[in-house]
């Protein structure tokens, strides 16, 4: 119950629709869970990297308390997103109470974390905490991810990570995984400044293989289930059956047998929700990776 009641007042704190106030406090609930596997002290220094519109940032920034802080990093345009872009997100959360513990910066995580002078000893690194919540399938590359992985080891002492898994122990959320799977499949064979929610897809093993080989150690790792109100993997099936989506199947990919295994794998997506109650709205989230490096 305390967690819940903590969900609420977090996520009354985001730009949200009142009226669709329960999305919102899905949302946080789910970054809520990732807390008790990663162990944040009060007072800790976090940097966040591929904040967004800050639904895991306001999380960390109650879980810091007034004497911590958190740095939150995103590349994207402020003007990017929907319903509320970045700026306006970003914006409020500013102006809430929680704004005084948040710094906002828009920049490439790299050229951030370039940005930092290098520490003199590893006592003196500058984040006590760095969070990847849902943000890793945003990079452009898995070389992209090996570089941010490596710059983090000289500022940061720990690497906090949640992406999905590409598993579903719950059936329902199968379409959620052949979604993404399908969205990836595309998106290798189209330029690397899209702006698609999955752009490269890595499960657990691959992320962790970067992070060993960057110089992390992996500590702790489980597997979370989404709650009943987390939306994500209906939205996925939706965009991935979307007649936008084969009509972008068809400008960008030229060799014809390409162009058949992604559709063969949207059609096997479509097929999968045959077994779910509701259909695509009893699509349910895959379960979440969360791991702990140091």
């Amino acid at each position: 119950m305390a967690t819940q009641l903590d969900a609420a007042s977090i996520a009354r704190v985001s730009l949200h629709d009142p009226t669709h106030f329960s999305i919102q406090h899905s949302q946080t609930f789910h970054r809520l869970a990732f807390l008790q596997h990663w162990n944040i002290p009060t007072d800790s220094k976090v940097l966040e990297l591929g904040c967004g519109q800050g639904d895991c940032t306001t999380v960390l920034a109650s879980a810091v308390g007034e004497q911590g802080k958190v740095v939150a990093v995103d590349p994207a345009e402020l003007d990017y997103g929907a319903p509320y872009t970045l700026g306006q997100a970003q914006g409020h959360i500013l102006q809430g109470p929680l704004g005084g513990r948040i710094t906002w910066v828009q920049q490439s995580p790299l050229d951030y974390l370039s940005s930092l002078s290098s520490p003199p000893a590893s006592e003196n690194k500058a984040f006590d905490a760095t969070v990847l919540a849902h943000s890793l399938w945003y990079f452009a590359s898995p070389s992209l991810i090996l570089s941010t992985f490596r710059a983090l080891k000289q500022h940061s002492k720990r690497l906090l990570l949640a992406e999905w898994s590409l598993v579903a122990t719950h059936p329902s959320a199968q379409p959620h995984v052949l979604a993404a799977i399908t969205q990836a499949a595309l998106e290798c064979r189209k330029p690397k400044d899209s702006d698609s929610n999955v752009r490269t897809v890595l499960g657990p093993k691959r992320l962790t293989e970067l992070a060993l080989a960057a110089g992390w150690q992996l500590e702790s790792e489980t597997l979370v289930q989404g709650g009943d109100g987390l939306l994500d993997g209906e939205w996925e099936v939706s965009a991935c059956l979307s007649s936008s989506f084969e009509r972008e199947v068809e400008d960008q990919v030229s060799d014809e047998r390409e162009r058949a295994a992604i559709l063969a794998s949207r059609d096997a997506c479509e097929a999968s929700l045959e077994g779910v109650q509701g259909g695509r709205k009893g699509v349910r989230a895959m379960d979440v990776w969360v791991a702990n490096f140091v």
